[in-house]
């Protein structure tokens, strides 16, 4: 037999069976999936749902506290500049292109010089182009910012631990091939609600430089997240001159200080006296006793650990004297 023909039938048998392969490994998985949708409407699966409802509930209560905590920031805008329609007349190859597209009151274009300043002194130049004031009221803003956004981080670790505790809770009643292979499905059908790990909502200012023809481009972003939003408190606070405070009573809302406050009430709540030892992934708050709009300080003596259940529902109230 010729080589040719030899390795034209070894081809047919290997694409056979490669078919053949493919055909049943779409059987499976179809197999798979009907006894997994079976699975998952039977009374057992039901019934094992029913018995954690309440455990549920109270995860996805806390996943959409930590998605409107992730919103702190969403309103915040120095000025509004109001709308306008930028139109280039320069010739093909003096177009700029990043100018025409679609601008965010984030981005800032500039010169090169100003971008490279900028990666220098980025808190000076984000106050100077973004125009926003350094005053009281801008530092009790930020101030309540990164309170909340280090409390959406902290409780998005705590909430996916609670959500692992529980499923531990009732792995031996489910079958482990379906843990293994569908632990995301056995998650959504549970009724968890989906937990965003991103940081996307972290807001980010860019300078941006671009030149004539296009060739040459730079830029700088300034990400606030927990890190830099603490640095920048830090920053602002070393130029204020502080007016509406007592000397020596206005602290700073930082990292720092959110725990001192909560390892000086012993990581208990001040309202319902939950406390860490009693549920270990527990998320615990700093709480104005009086609030900033309502002439309340960032002081020690007028803040309070509250767990976010209590906090949630404190609000803005001024608790009574009693």
């Amino acid at each position: 037999m010729p080589i040719f023909v030899l390795f034209i039938a070894l081809l047919v048998i290997f694409v056979l069976g490669f078919i053949a392969y493919k055909i049943l490994l779409a059987i499976l998985k179809a197999t798979y999936e009907m006894a997994l949708s079976k699975y998952f409407k039977g009374d057992r699966f039901q019934a094992i749902r029913k018995s954690i409802d309440q455990h549920t509930q109270n995860c996805n209560d806390l996943n959409e506290h930590i998605e409107n905590l992730k919103c702190s920031y969403s309103d915040i805008r120095s000025f509004d500049y109001g709308e306008s329609h930028l139109h280039d007349g320069s010739r093909y190859n003096m177009k700029r292109k990043e100018w025409i597209e679609e601008r965010s009151h984030r981005t800032h274009n500039c010169s090169a010089s100003v971008c490279k300043n900028a990666s220098n002194q980025p808190f000076k130049y984000l106050c100077k182009y973004f125009n926003i004031e350094v005053n009281e009221e801008t530092l009790s803003t930020f101030e309540e910012v990164l309170n909340n956004f280090a409390a959406a981080e902290q409780g998005k670790l705590l909430l996916k631990n609670e959500r692992d505790a529980i499923l531990f809770s009732i792995s031996n009643s489910i079958p482990a091939v379906i843990l293994r292979f569908s632990k995301e499905r056995v998650i959504q059908e549970l009724g968890f609600s989906n937990i965003d790990f991103s940081d996307l909502y972290f807001p980010v200012y860019t300078f941006q430089y671009v030149s004539a023809g296009g060739n040459s481009a730079s830029q700088c972003d300034i990400k606030l997240n927990i890190e830099n939003l603490d640095k920048f408190i830090i920053y602002m606070s070393n130029i204020i001159e502080f007016k509406n405070s007592i000397a020596g009573q206005r602290a700073l809302m930082t990292s720092s200080l959110r725990e001192k406050i909560k390892s000086r009430d012993n990581f208990t709540c001040k309202i319902c006296s939950l406390s860490v030892t009693d549920e270990r992934n527990l998320l615990l708050e700093i709480d104005h006793v009086i609030p900033l709009a309502k002439g309340g300080t960032t002081s020690e003596e007028n803040l309070q650990t509250l767990c976010w259940k209590c906090n949630r529902s404190k609000g803005s109230k001024i608790p009574s004297t009693e």
